[in-house]
């Protein structure tokens, strides 16, 4: 476990809460402890943690979203969480799964954390596929551990999934995980034009109050784009129309 002093240096740095830090500490522990073990190849990860994590994203995420073909039994997905959470625990982290289930289109639950005085939850989701998923290795280098491997969702795909949710459920994160892909420079090649047009469609009519409910997940050199955030997400997506 790293030293609190360090992620105090790191919420400085970064001008981000620190309990925003702290949770994306122990979201890179997981991942680290996860992609050791035989069979997590098969589990990719995805979402707007992925986007932070691979893409460096300045949104903060709540969650970890994987998706898998369904060939791996629900035992060895299960083992693969509690597997985690147990080289976790060694590491002077109080953490459990404080709720799991498996539903008809995958496996579901909360994980509960507790370290440096900071109490919180982190929602899981495995989503089954049936059909061959495309991945990529990934060496990920962050501020917080030594370089680690994962296997994510092809870019494409993570865009493809991100463009439903928002057209779908439409919350501001996904708002702004489009946003943000819109502005990278190897994410916005997979968009489609006749996405843009519903995502255009979509912001036009939303009444969503983007700096409230945005700001405590974004450092605060970026809540200046919030301000504006529809205006200038719509600026952006007329420069591709």
């Amino acid at each position: 476990m790293i030293d609190f002093e360090k992620i105090i240096q790191i919420a400085k740095t970064s001008q981000s809460r620190i309990e925003n830090v702290v949770r994306e500490y122990i979201q890179h522990l997981f991942l680290f402890y996860f992609y050791q073990q035989r069979g997590s190849e098969n589990v990719l990860f995805k979402g707007g943690t992925a986007l932070k994590i691979i893409y460096q994203s300045p949104r903060f995420s709540e969650d970890l979203n994987f998706s898998s073909a369904n060939f791996l039994t629900k035992k060895k997905i299960e083992d693969l969480f509690l597997h985690t959470l147990l080289n976790m625990g060694k590491e002077n982290i109080e953490i459990e799964m404080k709720e799991s289930k498996f539903t008809s289109g995958g496996f579901l639950g909360i994980i509960f954390y507790s370290v440096y005085g900071f109490k919180n939850e982190i929602f899981f989701e495995v989503s089954f596929r049936k059909k061959k998923l495309k991945k990529e290795i990934i060496t990920v280098i962050s501020d917080y551990l030594p370089p680690y491997i994962l296997f994510q969702l092809s870019p494409e795909e993570i865009v493809r999934e991100k463009i439903m949710a928002l057209l779908k459920r439409g919350k501001p994160r996904d708002y702004y995980d489009v946003y943000f892909i819109l502005r990278h420079p190897i994410l916005r090649k997979y968009l489609k034009e006749s996405e843009l047009k519903a995502v255009k469609e979509n912001l036009k009519k939303t009444e969503i109050n983007f700096k409230k409910e945005l700001s405590v997940l974004l450092p605060q050199a970026h809540h200046q784009v919030l301000k504006n955030f529809k205006r200038n997400f719509l600026s952006e997506i007329e420069k591709y129309l």
